[in-house]
């Protein structure tokens, strides 16, 4: 059984898929006007968890991503302006080209981390004819209205607008900004755009199509519901993001999704906490944001000598509702980690033996973590406990049961190990003449090739089990 804890009924629930042909999965994906940091980075390598998790269970996982290339505005709350509108002023770039620049290096930083990528990617810019078609019905309908300067979605309309954000309506609009202000026929502060017009502040918008109510530009919230309802349908399992989420866009997405179609809109909410960032000698902790200008990417990762696979690691060894600190000696510890299993990796491919008769304690204490709304600590502290033991009884063919963590870790194992099953055949050599000097007590030439080995990035062991080697 496996159990998520849902953000809308802020409880564990056992997961029932909704289609019998596949799991839908939506996650919100980038606005793509600057480079994603590691902290969305996160939340892209729980998402890849979770449709993991549903793989190695058998289901058929249909994702769906968007691709935010219009709308967004600087603000959740329709305030300031659209960001790649915003990045275009700035470095006067087409802000089609922005878009396409940066979605392209997001994708690559999703391979690099080892992503499945998405079963769909979908950009807003191809599918204003859908929104305008979702806008259009919900003005129909009554639950949004016109002014002269956007259509708004009436939140007084949907009397379960707080569930998911479990905020009180009067404690929301306490804390909202005064829109009224900016646009006087808006009924309350916080109905939202779902259409904008290019007129009054955004009169010189570039990105911009025809549509019923004048020219104008999607709403961010409105372009999620159009697409997740395009792709997995009118209702579907699971809806995945950043906490930031709960209190603003996914209550709009749920709003004006219900109220379009009359059916629910997603059956499980899943939200991942937030990266901050800290510093190795202080208390300090600072939420990454690329507004504050504090953020790091993935590149800067690997600039500073650490590999994609050991941010990911470090990723993967937290829990996705816990808060994370990233530190450079967290990103130590866990490039630490994921080497001492390399390590481990490549001393079981050389010993063999027979398997242990253990290992199926070990397997089903992992399947019950993963099953544990993804409780990936635990996860991980059995497969340690699994090497441990193997290293302890010197019963080191565990590789198969590795493997099967590895669906849902992601980090390689089989790779680690076809590394080191093909040494080039000179290396091989230099091995076995080794073994020949030990054994004619050639100790001078033993340690030569010791060193030439080392010089190519091979690191000998001489153990019970014979002479063993890894890679550096």
């Amino acid at each position: 059984m496996i159990q998520f804890y849902n953000t809308l009924t802020k409880k564990k629930e056992e997961f029932t898929p909704f289609n019998k042909d596949f799991v839908g999965i939506y996650s919100c994906g980038p606005t793509v006007y600057n480079y994603a940091h590691i902290g969305n980075l996160r939340s892209y390598i729980f998402a890849d968890v979770l449709k993991r998790v549903l793989t190695y269970f058998g289901y058929n996982v249909k994702h769906v991503m968007n691709v935010t290339d219009v709308g967004h505005l600087t603000g959740d709350d329709d305030e300031g302006e659209d960001k790649l509108q915003k990045a275009s002023a700035s470095s006067g770039i087409d802000p089609y080209e922005i878009a396409r620049h940066y979605e392209k290096i997001f994708f690559e930083d999703l391979e690099k981390l080892n992503i499945i990528l998405p079963t769909v990617k979908c950009r807003a810019t191809e599918h204003i004819e859908d929104m305008q078609k979702m806008v259009a019905k919900l003005l129909a309908d009554g639950f949004a209205y016109e002014t002269d300067q956007a259509i708004y979605f009436d939140i007084t309309k949907f009397p379960t607008y707080t569930q998911l954000s479990g905020q009180k309506l009067d404690d929301k609009v306490v804390g909202a900004r005064d829109e009224v202000n900016e646009d006087p026929q808006k009924k309350h502060p916080q109905d939202f755009s779902i259409w904008f017009k290019a007129k009054g502040r955004f009169a010189n918008h570039i990105m911009k199509w025809p549509s019923p109510w004048g020219e104008g530009f999607p709403g961010w919230h409105i372009e999620c519901s159009a697409m997740s309802i395009k792709y997995l349908g009118e209702t579907f399992d699971i809806h995945t993001g950043g906490e930031d989420h709960i209190w603003v866009h996914h209550p709009n997405e749920i709003a004006q999704s219900e109220c379009y179609t009359g059916k629910k809109f997603v059956r499980y909410w899943l939200h991942g906490a937030f990266l901050v960032v800290g510093k190795d000698d202080s208390d300090e902790e600072v939420k990454m944001s690329k507004s504050e200008g504090n953020f790091l990417r993935l590149q800067t990762i690997i600039d500073n000598g650490f590999l994609p696979v050991h941010y990911r690691m470090m990723c993967v060894s937290s829990h996705y509702r816990s808060k994370l600190t990233f530190t450079n000696k967290s990103l130590t510890a866990a490039k630490n980690a994921y080497e001492n299993i390399r390590d481990f990796i490549s001393r079981a491919v050389q010993i063999g033996g027979e398997k242990p008769s253990w290992v199926a304690e070990y397997v089903q204490k992992f399947e019950d973590a993963i099953s544990d709304d993804l409780n990936m600590p635990v996860a991980m502290a059995v497969m340690n406990e699994m090497i441990k033991k193997a290293q302890e009884t010197k019963e080191y063919n565990i590789l198969e049961e590795l493997y099967k963590f590895d669906e849902v870790f992601g980090l390689g194992f089989k790779e680690i190990a076809e590394s080191s099953a093909s040494l080039e055949d000179e290396v091989q050599k230099l091995i076995d003449e080794r073994k020949v000097a030990r054994k004619n007590k050639d100790f001078k030439r033993a340690d030569e090739i010791r060193q030439e080995l080392l010089e190519k990035g091979i690191v000998l062991e001489d153990t019970r089990e014979g002479t063993l080697w890894h890679k550096v």
